[in-house]
């Protein structure tokens, strides 16, 4: 197993790497790429590292899904309902099995934007109870804001709510599959979910970690927080095998070095800045350059630099 997620992430890299400047890297489809098989039953169509366009319809995360021998579970909606239509559209090319249920990771566009589209054939979504109250609260911009990049990629997408919640675990047993549904804590965003199959030892994580581009931290966003749930939470389950919210499929360590190692290295400088009696103009400015090799380097360093001192101006 593990040299079959060795191949796919060099046959992944090779093909295109992680770089915003390819526009598609399947240009018959909605979808940026090609679902692949990361481990036998499970398959993700990686979304560009970089942020949504028209170019990537949208398709800026990780669509991923399970397949078992009683259904299949797909873990995001898509940006839109011709982004769900076309990972449908792949899914059909590797089972007959029928969806079952569709898990958004979090409350962004991109994870439940295409919940019109599953809804509408019956298809029971899940979600954090968080990640709902973000959907009642920003919906209206997250659709807004999908209609400006997307243009006619938009046409026949709105707002569905999911239709079972949960706070803290939801457990599925489907095909002889177990799969544990967590929400571990505070990170990237509210209602951040993590799926975790023990017995393959693989966690679809969410936004909890990012690979190959820079994290965003939101004015919602507690970094601290972020830093803890990683270290208390995610790291004793210790998965050999990691779906990010963004980025290729990899392993821990990867994840760690592009996550919880930037946020602790941003703390750490934009803490001595406040000691040496920083102000917010100054924090923009703090050294970043050990992170430019990340996408969306340049859309993000400095705003997540603003962010993370109003968050420990007032520690």
């Amino acid at each position: 197993m593990k040299n079959l997620l060795v191949a796919v992430i060099a046959t992944t890299a090779s093909m295109a790497g992680a770089s915003q400047d390819i526009v598609d890297q399947y240009p018959q489809s909605e979808l940026y790429s090609k679902p692949v098989e990361v481990i036998p039953h499970v398959y993700s169509a990686i979304g560009a590292t970089a942020p949504p366009g028209f170019g990537n319809a949208g398709h800026n995360n990780n669509l991923s899904f399970i397949v078992t021998s009683e259904g299949v579970i797909v873990v995001n909606a898509g940006a839109s309902d011709k982004l769900a239509v076309a990972l449908h559209d792949e899914i059909r090319k590797v089972t007959d099995q029928p969806v079952v249920l569709v898990i958004n990771e979090n409350g962004q566009g991109h994870a439940m934007l295409g919940n019109g589209y599953w809804a509408d054939l019956g298809v029971d979504i899940l979600a954090h109870v968080d990640a709902v109250e973000e959907i009642r609260e920003t919906s209206d911009n997250m659709i807004q804001r999908m209609q400006v990049y997307s243009k006619t990629g938009a046409d026949g997408t709105r707002v569905v709510e999911p239709n079972i919640t949960f706070e803290d675990e939801y457990d599925i047993s489907l095909g002889g599959v177990n799969i544990r549904v967590l929400h571990l804590g505070s990170a990237h965003d509210p209602g951040d979910i993590q799926v975790w199959i023990p017995d393959w030892d693989l966690m679809i994580a969410g936004d909890i970690a990012f690979h190959e581009r820079m994290l965003p931290v939101f004015a919602h966003t507690c970094t601290s927080c972020w830093i803890e749930t990683w270290e208390e939470k995610l790291e004793p389950l210790a998965p050999t095998y990691v779906i990010p919210g963004h980025g290729h499929p990899t392993n821990l360590a990867q994840v760690r070095r592009y996550t919880y190692d930037y946020l602790v290295d941003l703390r750490a400088k934009i803490g001595a800045h406040i000691e040496d009696g920083g102000d917010l103009a100054g924090a923009y400015y703090v050294d970043q350059s050990k992170w430019t090799n990340l996408d969306t380097f340049d859309e993000l360093a400095t705003r997540n630099a603003g962010r993370v001192y109003e968050e420990m101006e007032w520690e």
